[in-house]
């Protein structure tokens, strides 16, 4: 009797050697085209003092510039921006700037807080982004080394007389010229409240901080009452002048009776009031405080300008 076997179809040795160069070649060409992207990203547009200027560093910066600006830059100005913060970066080869890096950490988890953000949540959101932690602070590390020599170097150039502030402030004609400036003692009291706690939560701390509000009568007392209070935190007094505080904390402040708390704000770590320690006139009024601000920022840039323009005309700046 006879019987089938089934057999399995035989390929021709010049099919085989077909498929294998297709397979082959599919390999060589993913390979080379990721090589390629590789290469393009790594691809060095512009050396300053040797330092280079990847395509990857120009992308970079521009995601940076327009999610900062919400304005895409050209290609020429992110090129400019990135050779000026080189030639700032590399002034750490000629002047000594002792921890440097830890004042751009700091930098970056300040810039994180006013974001109301920690440092490796808004280092993730930057990530969506498309743009690396790394662009961010070298940015933060050229302008917190370029502000340290320009004010070391050009120190007699930012002293304004009280004369001198006077006049811009007579010329600008403001209404509150005549108003005068006020030093505070603080006292902060925080409500914590635990990382990732529903706004309940704040909202019963808030009330917990308007009860002891109404309570605080004075600081010697409140105090007193506030460290007995479950998960509070008194800190250490501190000293603000008006002058420096945003305008919402400084009328905040200027309706807060001395021995009184402010109202409850909410922060990434709880529920904060401000107990009204002290409280005494200075001579450092918010208008004079602009004022010299404006004159420092004006001063700033002219001398930031011809500066860059020296270390520019000294560098060894080659386009690829």
């Amino acid at each position: 009797m006879l019987t089938w076997k089934h057999r399995q179809p035989m390929i021709e040795p010049t099919a085989l050697q077909s498929v294998l160069r297709r397979l082959i070649w599919g390999v060589v060409i993913a390979t080379t085209v990721a090589m390629g992207m590789n290469q393009a990203a790594a691809q060095t547009i512009a050396l300053v003092n040797g330092d280079p200027i990847t395509q990857f560093d120009i992308d970079q910066r521009a995601k940076l510039i327009q999610i900062s600006t919400q304005k895409t830059p050209t290609r020429n100005e992110v090129i400019e921006e990135l050779i000026g913060e080189k030639l700032k970066i590399n002034l750490l080869k000629r002047f000594m700037i002792d921890g440097i890096d830890k004042d751009v950490d700091n930098a970056f988890a300040n810039m994180a807080r006013r974001m109301r953000s920690t440092p490796r949540d808004f280092t993730e959101t930057l990530g969506k982004q498309g743009v690396k932690v790394e662009t961010i602070k070298s940015r933060i590390k050229a302008d917190l080394i370029w502000g340290q020599i320009i004010r070391g170097r050009y120190q007699s150039n930012f002293q304004f007389s009280d004369q001198e502030v006077n006049a811009r402030l007579q010329s600008k004609n403001r209404d509150d010229a005549g108003v005068v400036g006020f030093e505070y003692t603080l006292r902060p009291i925080l409500f914590l409240v635990p990382r990732g706690s529903p706004p309940a939560a704040f909202e019963a701390r808030a009330k917990e901080a308007e009860a002891l509000r109404s309570r605080f009568q004075s600081c010697d007392e409140g105090i007193a009452l506030a460290r007995n209070l479950r998960f509070v935190a008194v800190r250490p007094p501190v000293v603000r002048g008006s002058a420096d505080l945003p305008p919402p904390i400084r009328d905040m402040l200027a309706k807060t009776e001395v021995g009184r708390l402010t109202t409850p704000e909410t922060t990434q770590q709880g529920v904060e009031v401000q107990a009204l320690c002290g409280k005494r006139q200075s001579d450092n009024a918010p208008a004079k405080k602009e004022i010299r601000d404006e004159m420092f920022n004006e001063q700033f840039a002219i001398i930031s300008k011809k500066f860059l323009k020296e270390l520019r005309d000294q560098a060894m700046i080659e386009f690829k």
